[in-house]
């Protein structure tokens, strides 16, 4: 299948190397709003067909799938615009805004015949698997902590005075929905959508969480999410049972998973991939679910992303946190 690309960054580049691995997409177009780094960017990425306008992509028959990774607050335009253009469509995270963005969307690509995914690239990952694995190991959980606390290069731009697209409502940002989506879905992903949810988020200015705390409440345990761009750690993740504690790195890619038993310290490393680009594994099986029609799993993943959805809307209403397109 050809694909299609929107947006110029380095997530980008990365999901169209990871493309590379999948034997299944080909990059066969480039969008920008600028000529010039149109060409640029096709002439990086060795690829043919140069569009700056948006439709004229979206008609075009030498695409059939687009990966789109513009600002989150433009994305329901730009998936809108392709799904009514029958083409298949793959978003970074966050997907949408918010949920009426996202029944809408979802609706129009049921009536186009096509397949919507987020890009939410640790719910593919092999070390998904193995944290369902260690989860057996550990016995019945009753706590975790999942931080994602990683100090941005452009906070240092914002309080110098600019304003950059993460730090804004104008462009539906913010830590929560940029870096604590990682940890909230993959606890959504093991372990189902929470009972309640509450966020303590540390304010900016500008309107947006510089960072947070995020408690999820399930049957059994409760779930602490840390998220921040205005700081830095290195802590490990932990899922903790009453055997034993699940312990990996980085929510996003789950590296070197083990299984620490209570007691003895026993510690157990659980079979892990430490690709450099675990974008190598969504690429593929959206791909898969594309061509084989695998609707029973492009349903399940459709709903978690809804699931993740509710949870940052729900959280971020509840403190006041509104986007300029709630606005509107």
């Amino acid at each position: 299948m050809r694909f299609g690309t929107v947006g110029t960054g380095w997530i980008t580049d990365a999901f169209i190397e990871a493309s590379k691995e999948t034997k299944d997409l080909t990059h066969a177009a480039v969008y920008s709003r600028t000529a010039d780094k149109a060409a640029a960017y096709a002439l990086k990425h060795e690829v043919q067909h140069v569009f700056t306008d948006l439709k004229e992509m979206a008609a075009s028959d030498d695409v059939d799938v687009v990966y789109i990774a513009s600002p989150n607050s433009r994305h329901y335009q730009h998936v809108i615009t392709f799904l009514k253009g029958k083409k298949h469509v793959i978003c970074e995270k966050p997907i949408f805004s918010n949920l009426q963005e996202w029944k809408e969307a979802y609706h129009i690509a049921e009536e186009n015949g096509v397949f919507l995914f987020e890009a939410m690239r640790n719910l593919h990952s092999p070390n998904f698997t193995s944290l369902q694995e260690g989860l057996q190991k550990i016995g019945h959980v009753r706590s975790m902590i999942l931080p994602f606390v990683q100090y941005s290069s452009r906070y240092d731009k914002y309080l110098a005075g600019e304003k950059p697209n993460i730090f804004t409502t104008e462009f539906s940002g913010g830590a929560l929905v940029d870096l604590g989506v990682y940890p909230l879905s993959l606890v959504v992903g093991l372990f189902g959508k929470p009972d309640s949810a509450s966020y303590f988020p540390i304010m900016l200015e500008s309107g947006v969480d510089g960072s947070g705390t995020l408690v999820l409440e399930y049957p059994d345990f409760t779930g602490t999410i840390l998220c921040s761009k205005i700081a830095q750690s290195s802590n490990m993740c932990e899922i903790h049972g009453e055997k034993g504690t699940l312990v990996f790195e980085n929510a996003g890619d789950m590296y070197h998973p083990r299984v620490i038993m209570n007691g003895f310290k026993e510690e157990m490393s659980l079979q892990a991939d430490d690709h450099p680009n675990n974008m190598v594994y969504e690429a593929r099986e959206f791909a898969r679910i594309i061509e084989s029609g695998d609707t029973n799993e492009y349903e399940r993943l459709k709903y978690l992303s809804y699931d993740v959805l509710a949870v940052t809307e729900k959280v971020r209403h509840d403190n006041g946190i509104m986007f300029d397109c709630e606005n509107d």
